[in-house]
């Protein structure tokens, strides 16, 4: 199986790209708005068809990326069936089966953080996507959005701690940099619900907490009951040009669109001079400054336009447009492939 496990630094949020290695039929859980472009760009790298997006309940900490999703790839959105959300292609129930390629995931309600949250378990039953249930040494707590205490127990205490030992949990969240346990562990270990401990320590465990309410809760609940979808009243800031951002974090521009731009745009060439008048040739218009002198010189680089970086093969250019991000450039993105690609697709070059 193909297998990603993502992070959102802001929200605490752990993101899970699953795939079949034949097909490349692919699937997404708890995927955050936020970082959609990261996703997108590995789904696409990969070469992956997302067949779904599911999310393991309503999320009150980030909204997710689920419509977005859908609009990007054509992803039917998954979400429990005890939800009244919007824009959901399947409701889920406890033991139904999402098949993607040769592989698949089983639905089990474990609900008690939320009415409806779902866990999903590898037909192997060696991977369980646990959500906000069952945390590494931990539980979601039951405190609010319709959350109940005695069926947090009943869904780990029951279904989950009756899973195989050596089950692999990913949860939805973790605040303290641990990725993984297992069943075993967590049946073990679990300073809440582990051990020989009651369901009544579990209880007053879970209601003496004293947390905060998570500071995105008014806007992420409405938010993800339309699956992410942005609010129609809200501002839509349309983008520069066709630019679409790798998973390293590089911003990429469509060579075609730059060739029919050319007129808007500030070409930034960070080759050596002797790359730039050498027999690979240059765009027309592209302004040399290289790579080497980049830090020193940026304030020869305009702000008023668009800046594509370019050079032999789109490496050192990706470079340049990371340090000019840092520097606090808006609008830049690299020329991928550079030179060679450019030359490549028959685009104007001239000696």
């Amino acid at each position: 199986m193909i297998f990603r496990q993502l992070y959102d630094l802001t929200s605490s949020t752990y993101t899970y790209l699953l795939g079949c290695e034949e097909s490349k039929a692919a699937v997404i859980i708890d995927a955050a708005f936020r970082e959609f472009d990261r996703d997108a760009a590995l789904i696409r790298e990969l070469g992956l068809d997302l067949k779904y997006v599911l999310d393991t309940h309503v999320h009150a900490d980030h909204v997710t990326s689920a419509w977005l999703m859908k609009s990007a790839f054509g992803a039917k959105i998954v979400l429990s069936a005890s939800y009244d959300a919007e824009g959901v292609d399947v409701h889920v129930s406890d033991g139904d089966t999402l098949t993607f390629g040769n592989e698949s995931l089983e639905a089990l309600a474990t609900p008690g953080h939320t009415v409806g949250c779902m866990t999903y378990l590898a037909a192997d039953q060696r991977m369980a996507f646990t959500g906000d249930c069952l945390m590494i040494r931990g539980a979601g707590r039951t405190d609010f959005q319709s959350g109940d205490v005695n069926l947090m127990w009943d869904s780990i205490h029951t279904k989950l701690f009756s899973l195989p030992d050596d089950c692999i949990i990913y949860p939805g969240h973790d605040y303290h940099g641990r990725t993984t346990s297992t069943i075993a562990e967590e049946r073990a270990f679990n300073p809440r619900i582990g051990g020989n401990a009651r369901k009544e320590d579990f209880v007053g465990y879970m209601r003496n907490l004293g947390l905060p309410h998570p500071k995105l809760l008014d806007e992420a609940v409405p938010a993800n009951l339309r699956s992410g979808r942005p609010d129609p009243d809200a501002k839509v800031t349309v983008g520069w040009g066709p630019v679409v951002r790798t998973f390293a974090g590089v911003p990429e521009i469509d060579p075609e669109w730059v060739a029919g731009n050319l007129d808007q745009l500030f070409l930034l060439d960070v080759r050596t001079d002797e790359e730039f008048t050498g027999q690979s040739g240059r765009i027309a218009g592209s302004h040399l400054l290289p790579l080497d002198e980049l830090r020193h010189r940026l304030n020869e680089v305009p702000r008023d336009k668009p800046v594509i970086t370019i050079c032999q093969t789109g490496r050192r250019s990706a470079l340049a447009t990371q340090i000019m991000i840092a520097e606090g450039y808006e609008r830049v993105a690299n020329l991928p492939g550079g030179i060679v690609d450019w030359a490549r697709m028959s685009l104007p070059l001239t000696d």
